[in-house]
């Protein structure tokens, strides 16, 4: 894919589609194409929390494991969302297990690359965490209404 048509794709996601070009060229450097095919897994709970997703066809389930009560399915992110904050918060390790429903194709951001980038320029990343804490605040209200849920059917 040409740099030209994927600038044009992603200034269509809604997670940076108002992002400056500046940061724009910063988060290309960072990103790569991937796929993933139905019931195949993202990432698991514990493993290295190397880069973020913007979703762009598909949807994963973000699940966790609750024992006796087996898995529960936390919140589940479609098209035009993003998935992944672990990349950003030492130690770095997912927080949730995420499987692919239906085939996925999603942008994927390198963490460490980012990390770096952040670092080097704190304007881009004081906007970085800025977003993410939004997302971050979305994940947290799912996961209460879930365990609102559990709870309401004992």
């Amino acid at each position: 894919m040409r740099t030209r048509d994927l600038t044009e794709i992603l200034r269509h996601h809604p997670f940076i589609s108002d992002l400056s070009d500046h940061y724009l060229q910063t988060l290309l450097s960072c990103v790569t194409n991937v796929r993933f095919k139905e019931g195949s897994y993202l990432f698991r709970e514990g493993e290295e929390a190397g880069s973020f997703y913007l979703i762009r066809t598909g949807r994963v389930a973000l699940e966790i494991h609750a024992g006796e009560r087996g898995t529960i399915r936390v919140q589940t992110i479609s098209p035009g969302e993003v998935l992944g904050w672990s990349w950003l918060i030492s130690p770095y390790r997912w927080q949730f297990d995420a499987c692919a429903v239906g085939d996925v194709r999603a942008f994927a951001f390198d963490g460490k690359c980012l990390r770096t980038k952040c670092e080097t320029d704190h304007d881009f990343g004081y906007e970085m965490l800025r977003r993410f804490s939004h997302i971050l605040e979305q994940h947290l209200k799912a996961t209460r209404l879930q365990l609102l849920d559990v709870y309401k059917r004992q």
